[in-house]
């Protein structure tokens, strides 16, 4: 991976073959991201699993062909101390249809660019919200005893 920062701009180049979540989180840990906005993603996958949410659970569905990102965006925050990355995109497979939604996970293929807008000085949370079963962002938690 490629990384160059200009103010509060990060400018990520992940290369064929990397976890996109792990690697994501691995920067996040490095360079102490805490909170940040994923802004948009390019690239290909070589295999990925999006999920759809049905109120209760993620349904996936997995793609083992290449497809080119045409969008992926998303969130960087900290959940019970260490990244929690959360991304949801859009990929065009061979015969041109999209497919899309919460990104469970995926392989990178060829190269995958990724803009981070980060909020220094800021930690975004991302509790258990028990009635949803979901994680889900919050802009101002207590801060960490």
């Amino acid at each position: 991976m490629q990384a160059i920062h200009d103010g509060t701009r990060w400018m990520l180049r992940l290369d064929d073959g990397q976890d996109l979540l792990e690697t994501l989180g691995r920067f996040a840990t490095t360079e102490k991201v805490t909170a940040a906005a994923v802004v948009f993603g390019i690239g290909m996958f070589r295999a990925a699993t999006f999920g759809y949410w049905d109120g209760t659970q993620y349904r996936p569905e997995e793609l083992t062909v290449p497809h080119e990102v045409v969008a992926l965006h998303g969130t960087i925050a900290r959940a019970e101390g260490v990244p929690s990355i959360h991304l949801h995109g859009a990929v065009a497979g061979p015969d041109h249809r999209l497919v899309g939604g919460h990104l469970l996970r995926a392989t990178v293929g060829v190269l995958q660019e990724v803009l981070i807008e980060e909020f220094p000085g800021r930690t975004f949370g991302r509790p258990l919200v028990e009635s949803w079963g979901l994680r889900m962002l919050d802009l101002e938690p207590p801060a960490d005893p």
